[in-house]
């Protein structure tokens, strides 16, 4: 039997599966399809998803289809700018670019190379799953191969990382809740020339203008894309054919200036599960979520989803956790990516509001209250929430992504997570003399300790990352979930007592 059956190998699963292998876990991978999808879907990642590409060790691999996201720029009904968002910063918070835009096959074909090549993997392609059945010890997934013969799939736990329409959700009775938004858009992909090129913006755009709203994003290397409204009649399986879109593009480009590399129709939908658990069996991804593609968050939010629920079914499947504390850990994945999705789709159905507004004298007041405002760059992260709610302690920062600074080590630079893993981590301010974990709290959450700063016993920061955000916080210890969200804060040594025997007490009860 498998410790994990997992249905879908795309970004989510894959990732999903990478983890779980890394950490020695009997893994089953089903997909229909024997091939990466050959055309980019998503576009754009954020420094937390190449923090997850490192801890797998394929982030270098990752890189070369990578580039920086450019600044989006905002244009009104008149052609003013009236926003402009753009990334944090340097020193990087992350130890990474905050916001890239990549291409989606290539970054696929590394993440199942390194998949393939874990020894408690198994790949399946060319099944599809009919039937899903649970008991009190395992979940049996129904398979059928291509052939028509069928075959039967045992493991501890399901994960459905199978898509906007899912079959594992569909089998497990769960239901999506729309948070209203339906809009119907044209995404197009072209590779351009040098001639179509230069006559490029040479940012990203979003042009809020009523009578045909559009985004416009800088892909790698000669990679753009276009994602364009329609109108109320216009024909979706139309607007596809090569003439149409080219009439679309034709405010930019001529078929003299590029090559159209995908044309798909949408519609943009913002919908969350209900629930993200039955029993044994969780959904993630597409298969949990839908949400406008502002930000570019859509294949961000799957990783993060599969990413908090790798760890949690990693500490309940070595029996680190048990009984009630083991249910109430899985049961922590739905509430806080159930929260933490809602919230953000909600601040993306609102962008897209912003974006979407038809009425010309509505639009018009919108442009002059943003600028009233003030154009000045907006960093894309501050769009994005912490946790609300959860395997959280009641302090400064709980919820949020924690920083990863880099290291000083030997006289070379090292990324935190290469020198401490990804398992719970206690960074502690070398001058505040908080000391660490007992032996017994050390042990219950197999925790490494950091102290930050000079002296011995301590490791020097390259940037002042941490130094930063501990003052920013009023904190001088934090307690770091593997998943690289803080668990929470603590500025004396009683807070730190305490910070850590919450912590404990919350896994093991």
């Amino acid at each position: 039997m498998h410790d994990v059956a997992i249905v879908g190998f795309g970004p989510s699963g894959a990732v999903a599966a990478a983890l779980l292998g890394q950490a020695g876990f009997k893994v089953f991978v089903a997909d229909r399809a024997h091939e990466v999808y050959d055309r980019p879907r998503a576009i754009a990642l954020d420094h937390e998803v190449l923090r997850v590409f490192q801890q797998l060790g394929v982030v270098e691999q990752v890189e070369p289809f990578t580039e920086p996201f450019t600044d989006s720029c905002y244009y009104g009904v008149d052609g003013a700018l009236i926003r402009r968002m753009t990334m944090v910063a340097p020193p990087y918070p992350q130890g990474h670019t905050p916001s890239v835009v990549f291409t989606q096959p290539p970054v696929e074909e590394v993440l199942r190379r390194a998949v393939a090549a874990m020894p408690s993997v198994i790949i399946s392609t060319g099944l599809t799953v009919f039937d899903l059945q649970q008991a009190d010890d395992q979940a049996v997934l129904h398979c059928r191969a291509e052939d028509g013969s069928e075959h039967p799939v045992r493991a501890r736990y399901v994960i459905g990382c199978d898509g906007a329409s899912s079959t594992v959700r569909e089998l497990v009775g769960i239901t999506l809740r729309d948070l209203a938004f339906d809009e119907p858009w044209l995404v197009v992909d072209v590779l351009a020339n040098a001639q179509g090129l230069a006559k490029l913006p040479i940012t990203s755009v979003q042009y809020c203008e009523p009578d045909r709203p559009c985004t416009y994003v800088i892909g790698p290397k000669n990679h753009r894309r276009w994602e364009i409204s329609l109108k109320p009649g216009e024909d979706p399986k139309a607007v596809v054919e090569d003439a149409a879109t080219w009439a679309l593009l034709s405010r930019w480009l001529t078929p003299a200036d590029g090559t159209l590399w995908r044309q798909a129709a949408y519609r943009f939908h913002a919908l969350v599960a209900e629930r993200w658990r039955v029993g044994r069996v969780f959904i993630a991804g597409d298969a949990a979520h839908q949400q406008p593609p502002f930000l570019g968050q859509g294949m961000c939010q799957g990783v993060r989803d599969v990413v908090n629920l790798a760890w949690k079914l990693a500490a309940v499947l070595r029996g680190d956790v048990q009984g009630l504390a083991a249910d109430a850990l899985l049961d922590s994945y739905s509430l806080e990516r159930g929260a933490h999705v809602t919230e953000l789709t909600t601040r993306l159905k609102g962008i897209g509001t912003v974006i979407c507004e038809r009425d010309v004298d509505a639009a018009r007041a919108r442009d002059r209250q943003m600028l009233a405002e003030g154009v000045a760059p907006r960093p894309r992260q501050d769009m994005l929430p912490r946790l609300s709610i959860g395997l959280l302690h009641a302090s400064a920062a709980a919820g949020s992504l924690a920083p990863q600074p880099w290291l000083l080590q030997q006289g070379r630079r090292v990324r935190m997570d290469d020198l401490l893993g990804c398992g719970w981590r206690l960074l502690v301010a070398a001058a505040s003399h908080l000391g660490g974990a007992t032996p017994a709290q050390a042990s219950a959450l197999q925790l490494q300790t950091l102290h930050l700063g000079d002296g011995d016993g301590c490791v020097a920061e390259a940037e002042g990352v941490m130094a930063r955000w501990f003052a920013a916080q009023g904190c001088t210890a934090v307690l770091l979930r593997p998943d690289h969200y803080v668990y929470g804060t603590a500025g004396d040594a009683a807070g730190l007592r305490a910070l850590l025997d919450g912590a404990v007490a919350a896994l093991h009860g």
